[in-house]
């Protein structure tokens, strides 16, 4: 009976060892099935040797060993002489032949090199693949660079790699809190379990710092940016210093948010003013504090006099004043301060959209040098389609840092299945024409294009408690897209949707180029069901959650939807233009004069910068209120190929994440039918004028849209 009882502990084991349950990610090593390419790796693959022994090597000998296990289903020795076929990965300086045709100096502290050598042992030519790197990060990142060759079925008969990061600081910033909640988070409470910490090292720390390490990010902020002061004492530093020993080996710092008021929360002063001796003295205290229990610890993010967070305002100080204090007090250990560019006031009566650059733009020029302005891709605030920040080429005497929003605030949540790929890549690739043509946001924030000597970009995690840490199983694929884009933002939006789907999914081709399609539209699909033509923040108050573009009660104009729409009995759109708020004319004239211009402002940033009449005639040949219509009525005509498209997908891939996938588009395609309805029923309160003949009618009144209430709705907890 024992022994019955034992077998049936082992295979429940098992089965859940190999459930499809999201949690491996893309790290997925399971036995290449194409038999002809898996015998092609055997052969090429016979040995690992491996140089050197530091942590960080360590972790590159367990991933590689491990990866080759399971992908070529068979132990793969590691041998102490380089053999025919053998897998060497070292570091230059480990004392390996360095004739091997590398430019180490091109590879910096982080990139590597993987190379096919026939190289000279005791008088042998053998065939190996070295994976070399000037640093113990370089290998490892080498090294999760070859395991995805293998995973996306590549050929590694004649490679010559070089790749380098285009960006220093690639980082994470979490919003969450010390209780667990997760401000917009979407999939579950916070990973970090500060009760058991620092004692209990979760397996979930340690799987979490090898997915980030595998495309390349180098840093965690593990807090709020509306922070706690509690986070700087003694006992949380003490769970802080162990998140950081387990990141470590895999090159990833981390960060902290730092509360402006924390002198005086915490450290009994009466003022937090930034040129007050006592509070400079008690910074820098904290600082050395700080770096007593993380000797490598990154520095600070910082959300200063915005939404209610204390910063040097309160003390007639500008921002530049806050954050040279921070700066001057992390500086003697290689510290840096994220300063958020995310500001704008009730007070203030202009456009929020021209609040950041009128802030900071007097300022270019007068932060430390370790300071960073980290600047959210659009002007208002991770809309589903906003035109790049006109801070963006605005400052050339600052190092300006992107931040991206993972999780899905705007995009429909963890329901809805959005690739942002594409909408970073707008952004990254929009010409800024600051200093001519080609002056690109990616060339701002990695600093080629101003000389800058720090660079930096930062996405706001998507990542959760739940087992497949991110909600939405096709959430993941926006955490891998940040990853790859930070690390080379040249890469397109289809080749990394690619290697998400083979590494996560399957190679089968049929899958891949079907799910691929899906994802490099859904973006698009999105924005058509929720906010075309340039509409935006017109979502639901609080919990951001459905439409609610009626709201005008809320106690800030700016936190109204009314305020962005602007609809009335003429038409639509908020008038940014010379005549309207004048937004336009913080970009350069030859960005802002196609926008400017009603006849050549493109149809998706037609309603920012312009208020059109609803029988305006659009380059369709329909009037506004007719392309309205039509854009959202195809969305969600969209959104149901969508869900006919994953449909078919049935067999190629796992019961598991397929049904889960299924239920969700479900819910995805309801949600777009309450968009488009709940919109055009308002939007057609003012343009008076009917649906279009031959479109289905909403099944419920306006009346009874505007009356549903989500007070449960996840990720809520204030505006950021």
């Amino acid at each position: 009976m024992r022994k019955i009882v034992s077998l049936f502990i082992l295979l429940m084991t098992a089965s859940r060892l190999f459930a499809e349950d999201g949690y491996r990610l893309w790290l997925r090593y399971d036995k290449i099935d194409n038999s002809i390419l898996l015998q092609q790796y055997r052969n090429n693959i016979s040995s690992v040797v491996i140089n050197g022994s530091s942590p960080t090597i360590i972790a590159a000998r367990q991933e590689l060993l491990a990866g080759l296990d399971g992908l070529l289903a068979k132990k793969v020795p590691e041998a102490k002489e380089i053999k025919n076929n053998s897998i060497v990965i070292f570091k230059k300086t480990s004392g390996f032949p360095e004739t091997i045709g590398v430019d180490y100096t091109a590879l910096g502290e982080e990139g590597f090199a993987i190379s096919t050598l026939k190289l000279s042992s005791k008088g042998n030519a053998e065939d190996i693949i070295a994976i070399s790197a000037n640093t113990d990060m370089g290998v490892l990142y080498g090294v999760f660079y070859f395991l995805r060759l293998l995973q996306t079925h590549q050929s590694i008969q004649h490679l010559s790699v070089i790749s380098v990061p285009k960006i220093q600081l690639r980082i994470l910033d979490h919003w969450d809190n010390l209780n667990r909640s997760v401000e917009r988070g979407y999939a579950g409470i916070s990973i970090w379990n500060w009760h058991t910490l620092p004692d209990y090292i979760d397996q979930r720390y340690i799987d979490y710092a090898r997915a980030n390490a595998s495309i390349g990010i180098n840093g965690s902020v593990l807090t709020n940016v509306n922070a706690n002061a509690l986070v700087l004492t003694k006992t949380f530093l003490e769970k802080v210093a162990a998140l950081a020993n387990v990141f470590r080996p895999y090159g990833i710092k981390v960060y902290l948010t730092a509360r402006f008021s924390a002198p005086v929360e915490i450290g009994g002063l009466k003022t937090a003013d930034p040129l007050n001796a006592e509070v400079q003295q008690w910074w820098k205290k904290k600082v050395d504090t700080i770096y007593q229990y993380i000797p490598d610890f990154g520095g600070f993010l910082v959300k200063a006099n915005s939404e209610g967070q204390p910063g040097p305002q309160n003390y007639q100080r500008t921002h530049a004043d806050g954050a040279n204090m921070l700066a001057d007090a992390v500086a003697p250990y290689g510290g840096i301060v994220m300063w958020r560019a995310f500001v704008y006031s009730n007070e203030t009566p202009t456009d929020r959209f021209k609040q950041a650059y009128d802030e900071f733009k007097p300022l270019d020029g007068q932060f430390r040098k370790n300071v960073l302005i980290q600047v959210k891709n659009g002007p208002i605030d991770f809309q589903p389609r906003e035109p790049f920040h006109p801070l963006f080429g605005s400052m050339p005497q600052t190092p300006l840092m992107m931040e991206f929003q993972i999780t899905q605030e705007y995009l429909g949540q963890a329901t809805h299945l959005v690739y942002e790929a594409p909408l970073f890549k707008e952004c990254i690739d929009a010409d800024t024409y600051a200093k001519g043509k080609g002056s690109t946001v990616a060339k701002i924030i990695d600093g080629s294009l101003d000389n800058h000597s720090i660079s930096g970009i930062a996405g706001v995690a998507n990542i959760g408690n739940e087992r497949n840490w991110t909600g939405h199983p096709f959430g993941q694929a926006n955490w891998y897209a940040f990853g790859r884009l930070a690390w080379d933002h040249d890469l397109a939006s289809a080749q990394i949707a690619d290697e998400w789907i083979k590494q996560t999914f399957t190679n089968n081709k049929t899958f891949v180029d079907g799910v691929k399609e899906i994802m490099l539209a859904s973006r698009q699909i999105m924005v058509n069901y929720m906010t075309p033509l340039g509409l935006h923040h017109i979502m639901g108050t609080g919990n951001h959650y459905g439409p609610a573009p009626w709201v005008n009660n809320v106690g800030r104009a700016d936190w109204n939807p009314v305020y962005y729409h602007r609809a009335d009995s003429i038409g639509i759109g908020f008038d940014r233009t010379s005549s309207g708020s004048n937004a336009l004319s913080q970009y350069t004239s030859t960005v802002s004069g196609p926008w400017s211009n009603l006849k050549t402002c493109p149809d998706e940033y037609l309603l920012w910068f312009h208020h059109v009449p609803w029988n305006y005639t659009m380059r369709s040949g329909r009037t506004l209120w007719g392309e309205l219509c039509y854009q959202y009525y195809s969305g969600v005509d969209s959104a149901k190929w969508m869900q006919q498209t994953w449909n078919k997908m049935e067999g190629w891939t796992d019961e598991e994440r397929f049904r889960q996938v299924k239920m969700l588009l479900t819910i995805q395609e309801k949600e777009a039918v309450w968009w488009r309805n709940a919109c055009l029923l308002y939007f057609q309160t003012f343009s008076k004028m009917p649906l279009p003949d031959g479109y289905e009618k909403p099944g419920h009144t306006l009346e009874y849209y505007k009356g549903l209430r989500f007070p449960f709705a996840p990720g809520n907890g204030g505006n950021l």
